[in-house]
């Protein structure tokens, strides 16, 4: 049976089916292919059961804020305030669109918000300032890995709800490793300025920096009292996306940005987008559902344990999986896939099911950038107007940091464990 779900899935996800689609049909064919033939209405029950979850209230208002950040003039705002930081340093401007997507990832959580949204703005100050247009564009796609891993996070959510594990932890889980992936692109890119000759622009005044900390000072406490209110209880993670929402709301108005033609398109690429993860949701619950059928978790846990039985081996050979399975499976409905079946592998080896979310969440983040299915790269190259072949060369080095980052990560769980144990106390 499980030979029959992956393999058509597979075959699907290759000839460019949409995800949706290619689990949908793999899961209605091996429906019909399997001793549940006459009884296709499990399909529907399984589907409703899977989405009639309030954990996932949290994912469109999440989603409803980045959108809502990219119409309101947010983003300008952000980037403004990062180039008056670090865009005297060497190569300021790539430093810069780091720096930006760290403080955006703490309002949208999405990295596709991050590359359609600030990866206009950086793309276009780069190019004019001198920079190559592939080399901009590569450096925003690497950045966006920052922002699913910096609370609020909608791929966090979903994994909260897939292992059983409470979203706030798995948001403070996010924010050192998402900080140290920022760090880590902002020290490849000093050491890559030291060999190239990169455009610099002069330090900005102190009466500059204040002003643009001034003029944005509302955007950048965004962050601050989304994180605040998780963190100290006051609000649950569904509330604080609806905070999120009402808090870009109030800052369209304030700085006059937000037009009720950009308030309806948030809402209308807000139900999209939901629209297409529920129903991505709803399927990868019917394959769960078969899967289970099928004893193919217990199945995969037996011939693993065969191979080997090191942990340290184990991780090594998970990180090659996730990594692959990235390269060619966005990573919502690859976690949906791979979550539940990986899970008692996770458990018989000791591994803590938070440090795992985290491991999975970049690895399958560092996808996006890379070939041949990289949504990420896709995205930059439309919004930079380059080559999508420039891109992926000019990225192709920018991976080694976040690879370093991934391998720290997992093999160093204190790393994603030590601020939710802290916190929230241990588990």
């Amino acid at each position: 049976m499980a030979w029959i779900l992956f393999g058509t899935f597979i075959v699907l996800i290759l000839m460019r089916v949409p995800i949706s689609i290619a689990i949908g049909t793999a899961v209605v064919l091996t429906f019909l292919t399997s001793d549940f033939s006459s009884a296709l209405q499990i399909i529907p029950q399984q589907m409703l059961e899977g989405v009639n979850k309030a954990s996932l209230t949290a994912v469109p208002f999440f989603i409803m804020a980045g959108n809502l950040m990219n119409a309101t003039g947010v983003t300008e705002r952000i980037f403004a305030f990062a180039n008056a930081l670090v865009g005297h340093l060497k190569a300021g401007l790539a430093q810069v669109n780091v720096l930006s997507s760290m403080i955006f990832a703490g309002i949208s959580g999405a990295a596709v918000a991050d590359c359609a949204g600030l990866g206009a703005i950086e793309i276009k100050a780069m190019r004019e300032a001198g920079y190559k247009p592939s080399f901009a564009a590569a450096i925003t796609v690497a950045s966006s890995v920052i922002g699913p891993l910096i609370p609020p996070s909608i791929g966090l959510v979903i994994y909260a709800f897939l292992a059983q594990q409470s979203i706030e932890r798995m948001f403070l889980a996010g924010l050192i490793p998402g900080l140290l992936v920022g760090a880590s692109l902002m020290f490849y890119v000093r050491i890559v300025a030291g060999f190239r000759d990169f455009p610099t622009q002069p330090r900005a005044t102190v009466k500059h920096v204040t002003h643009t900390a001034r003029h944005g000072f509302a955007a950048l406490m965004a962050p601050a009292i989304i994180l605040g209110s998780i963190m100290f209880g006051f609000v649950t993670a569904t509330e604080a996306g609806v905070l999120a929402c009402i808090y870009c709301i109030i800052l369209g108005v304030w700085y006059k940005e937000l037009t009720w033609k950009g308030f309806f398109g948030a809402l209308s690429d807000t139900a999209m987008m939901t629209a297409v993860i529920m129903i991505i949701i709803s399927f990868s619950i019917a394959m769960g559902w078969l899967l289970a059928i099928d004893q193919t978790p217990q199945k995969l846990a037996k011939w693993t344990f065969a191979l080997t039985e090191s942990r340290n081996v184990f991780l090594a050979l998970l990180l090659v999986f996730i990594v692959l399975v990235g390269c060619v499976v966005e990573g919502v409905p690859a976690k949906l896939i791979l979550v539940p079946t990986l899970l008692p592998l996770i458990d018989a080896y000791g591994i803590d099911r938070v440090h795992f979310g985290i491991i999975i969440q970049l690895g399958l983040l560092i996808g996006i950038a890379t070939p041949p299915m990289g949504i990420g790269l896709y995205i930059v190259a439309e919004v930079g107007r380059v080559a999508f072949e420039k891109v992926t060369l000019a990225v192709l080095p920018m991976l080694l940091p976040l690879f370093a980052v991934l391998i720290l990560l997992t093999y160093v769980p204190a790393v994603s464990t030590f601020l939710p144990d802290l916190v929230l106390g241990k588990q």
